[in-house]
C-alpha cells in the first residue's frame, strides 16, 4: 500500500499545508517519498528511499516550494521491490516525441505483460515501474503512426489503462505535462477537494473540509484545475481476496 496525493489548478496555488499533512501519514509509510513539482517553469522530481518523517531536508523543500498548478506526491509502502531509490514514486520518462510524463501508483500488478518484459531495463525491481515502461511504449507505438491531438492522446492512456486494470489494482495519477490523468479500481480510495481555482486528490482527505469520493473505474483527466476528459466506466474493479487483505493488514501490525 502506498499514499497518493495530486493537485491541478488555473493559477499558482500554496499547497504546502495539504503536502505536510500528506507526508506526515508517512508513519504508516516509511519506505520512500517522492514529490513531482514546477520550479521556474521546469518539472522537478525529488525523492529519497526513507520516511519522510526521518528526512533532513523535506520541510526545507515544503517550506521553499513556490505555489504551484500541477504537483504530485507520493509516499511507499513497499510490497513489490526493495527499499531504494530506484523503487521510490514518481517514475518519470519521455516518449519519442520528446513529451515527459510521470506517474505514481498505488496498488500492485498481477497480471500483464509488463511483469517480465520490462524486468532487464527497468532501473529498480517494482511492478509499478513496468507498468509505467509499459505505458511508455504504448504511447510510442502511437506516435510512429501519428502525432495525436489531446484528446487522442487521452484515449490512448483511458485504453491502456482499461485494458489493463482487470485482476491488477490500479489507483494512480499520470502527468504528461498538460493532462492529469486519475484512477482508481478500489473502492473506499481516493478522494478529491474543490479549491478556489483548482482540485486537489488524496488517498485519504488531508483536512476537516469536503472530500468528494473519485469515481471507480473510470480514467478522468483534468487540466488547469478542470475536468478535460471523462473515459467510460470499465470493468476492471479490482475486488481483493481474503488473501490479499490478510496480508495487507498483518503489513501494518
Amino acid at each position: 500500500m502506498c499514499e497518493l496525493l495530486g493537485f491541478t489548478s488555473a493559477k499558482n496555488t500554496d499547497i504546502s499545508d495539504y503536502l505536510r499533512t500528506f507526508f506526515s501519514h508517512s508513519v504508516r509509510h516509511p519506505h520512500g517519498w517522492g514529490m513531482m513539482y514546477e520550479c521556474d517553469g521546469k518539472r522537478e522530481i525529488l525523492k529519497e528511499a526513507e520516511s519522510a518523517e526521518q528526512s533532513l531536508f523535506i520541510s526545507d523543500v515544503i517550506d521553499t516550494l513556490p505555489p504551484q498548478k500541477t504537483a504530485l506526491a507520493h509516499i511507499r509502502f513497499a510490497t513489490v521491490g526493495s527499499i531504494k531509490y530506484e523503487n521510490c514514486h514518481p517514475f518519470t520518462g519521455f516518449d519519442i516525441s520528446g513529451r515527459e510524463w510521470t506517474m505514481i501508483h498505488n496498488g500492485t500488478i498481477f497480471n500483464g505483460r509488463h511483469n517480465h518484459r520490462y524486468s532487464a531495463v527497468q532501473s529498480g525491481d517494482t511492478d509499478s515501474e513496468r507498468f509505467f515502461l509499459s505505458l511508455l511504449d504504448d504511447v510510442n507505438a502511437h506516435l510512429e503512426k501519428s502525432v495525436p491531438n489531446e484528446r487522442a492522446r487521452f484515449e490512448i492512456v483511458n485504453n491502456f489503462i482499461a485494458e489493463n486494470a482487470p485482476r491488477n489494482k490500479l489507483n494512480l495519477m499520470i502527468f504528461d505535462g498538460d493532462l492529469l490523468y486519475i484512477h482508481k479500481n478500489l473502492k473506499n480510495t481516493l478522494s478529491f477537494k474543490r479549491l478556489d481555482d483548482g482540485l486537489i486528490f488524496s488517498t485519504t482527505p488531508l483536512d476537516d473540509g469536503v472530500w468528494v469520493p473519485f469515481p471507480i473505474a473510470q480514467v478522468i483527466a483534468y487540466k488547469h484545475g478542470k475536468e478535460m476528459y471523462r473515459g467510460d466506466r470499465h470493468k476492471g474493479t479490482f475486488v481483493p481476496s481474503i488473501e490479499y487483505i490478510t496480508a495487507m493488514n498483518a503489513m501494518y501490525i
